[in-house]
C-alpha cells in the first residue's frame, strides 16, 4: 500500500523552504519541477538533485518492503513465519506504520521518525546478517555492479514520474512503487545509487567529501548494507549543499521573478535597440524641426525600450505576471499557482510598471515638448 501523497500548503503566508520544494509541497513556480529545470539549466548541478531524490526512492522502497512484511507477520502468514525470526518479528512490530511518506534529511525527522527509520534500517541489517538470499553475485565483484545496472537500467533512463506528464502533476507520491518490493530491488537501488553517482569515475559523479564516500562504498560492498541509513551523511550534505548554493537563487529567479536567462538577454537586445532608434528618430525629428504631434510616435520605441529594459533589469516581466504566467523554460510558461507567490509577484508587477511609466513618461516629455530647431 502506498504511503500518502504530501499535499501542498495553499494556507502558507511565506515562501517555501528547500524540504516542502523536495517533498512535493509547493506548487508552480516554486515546485519541484521547477526547482529541477532550475538546477538543470541555470546550476548546471542537477546531479546533486538526482541523487537526492534517488536517495528518497531507495528509502520509499525500503518502507514499502518493511510495511508489507510487517503486515504479513501481524496476519500470521506462512511467508512472515517463514522469513522472519522471532526477533525480527519484534522489531517488524514495534517499528509501527511509518505513514510518513517524506524522506527528509535527518535534522528535519521527528523523534518519531527518526526512531522508526533506526529500526527499519536495523531490521534490514539483521536480515543481511541471517543470511536473506538478495539474488546477486558477491558484493564488489563485477557481476554485481552488471547485474544491479542492469536491473534498473530501465528504471534509471525513464524520466522521473513526477515530471512525466506536466509541471502541474504534483498529487503523485513518485516515490511509493505500484508493485510488490523484492529484497533485492532493495539491494539493487543501494548499488545503483553508488555505481551512479559515488564511486570514482562513474557515469554521474558527484563532489563529497572523501570520508563519506569511502563510509558508504565499504558499507555497500564490504558489509553488505543496503539499509537507508547507509546514505544518511551524504543525503544531508548534499540538502545543506544545495539550501546554501542553489535555493536561494531558485527563490530569488521563481519567487521574485517570472523570466529565465534567455528571455531577460532577448529584453536586454529589445530594450538596447528600441532606445537607440528612439534618440535616433528623436534628434532627427527636433532637428528637422517636425510638429510635436508627428513627435508623439516616439512613445513607441521608448515605451518597448523602457519596458524591455525594466523586465530586463527586475527579471521580472510585469504584464505577464499579473495574468498569472511564469517561465520555466525560454517561452515555455506555467501558471502561478502558490498563491503566497501570487501575491509577491503582482505587488513586485506594479512597482515595475510603475517604473517603466515615470520613467517612459519623462524621456517621452522631454524629447516631444523640446522645441524643434531646423540645422
Amino acid at each position: 500500500m502506498a504511503s500518502p501523497s504530501p499535499i501542498p500548503e495553499l494556507s502558507r503566508n511565506r515562501l517555501p523552504t528547500l524540504f516542502e520544494v523536495l517533498s512535493r509541497r509547493t506548487l508552480p513556480p516554486v515546485d519541484l519541477f521547477s526547482f529541477y529545470i532550475y538546477m538543470r539549466d541555470q546550476q548546471r548541478s542537477v546531479d546533486y538533485l538526482d541523487f537526492w531524490l534517488d536517495v528518497a526512492q531507495h528509502m520509499s522502497l525500503c518502507r514499502h518492503y518493511v510495511r508489507e512484511l510487517r503486515r504479513s507477520v501481524m496476519i500470521g502468514t506462512p511467508d512472515g513465519e517463514r522469513s522472519q525470526s522471532k526477533r525480527s518479528s519484534a522489531i517488524l512490530e514495534s517499528i509501527g506504520d511509518m505513514d510518513h511518506p517524506a524522506a527528509g534529511p535527518s535534522m528535519l525527522k521527528t523523534e518519531k521518525e527518526r526512531d522508526q527509520d533506526a529500526q527499519m534500517s536495523a531490521f534490514l541489517r539483521e536480515e543481511v546478517a541471517s543470511g536473506v538470499p538478495l539474488g546477486h553475485s558477491p558484493h564488489g565483484s563485477t557481476g554485481s555492479q552488471q547485474s544491479a545496472l542492469r536491473q534498473t537500467t530501465s528504471m534509471e533512463r525513464q524520466p522521473r514520474p513526477s515530471f512525466m506528464s506536466s509541471p502541474m502533476d504534483l498529487t503523485s507520491d513518485s516515490n511509493s512503487p505500484a508493485h510488490t518490493v523484492a529484497r533485492q530491488d532493495i539491494r539493487a537501488s543501494a548499488e545503483k545509487i553508488l555505481f551512479t553517482f559515488l564511486l570514482p569515475g562513474a557515469e554521474r559523479e558527484i563532489i563529497l567529501p572523501h570520508s563519506i564516500t569511502q563510509e558508504i562504498t565499504i558499507s555497500i560492498e564490504e558489509r553488505g548494507r543496503d539499509d537507508p541509513e547507509v546514505f544518511d551523511a551524504a543525503k544531508d550534505y548534499v540538502f545543506q549543499a544545495m539550501e546554501r548554493d542553489a535555493f536561494p537563487g531558485f527563490l530569488r529567479m521563481k519567487a521574485l521573478g517570472n523570466l529565465v536567462p534567455p528571455s531577460m538577454m532577448m529584453r536586454l537586445i529589445v530594450g538596447l535597440l528600441s532606445m537607440f532608434a528612439g534618440f535616433w528618430v528623436a534628434f532627427i525629428l527636433i532637428f528637422l524641426n517636425y510638429s510635436r504631434h508627428i513627435r508623439l510616435w516616439l512613445i513607441l520605441p521608448f515605451t518597448i525600450g523602457v519596458y524591455s529594459l525594466a523586465s530586463h533589469q527586475y527579471a521580472l516581466d510585469p504584464i505577464l505576471a499579473l495574468i498569472g504566467l511564469s517561465e520555466y523554460t525560454f517561452m515555455s510558461f506555467s501558471r502561478i499557482r502558490e498563491p503566497y507567490v501570487r501575491t509577491l509577484l503582482n505587488k513586485r508587477a506594479l512597482m515595475v510598471l510603475l517604473v517603466t511609466i515615470l520613467v517612459d513618461a519623462g524621456v517621452c516629455v522631454l524629447f516631444i515638448l523640446v522645441p524643434g530647431k531646423r540645422l
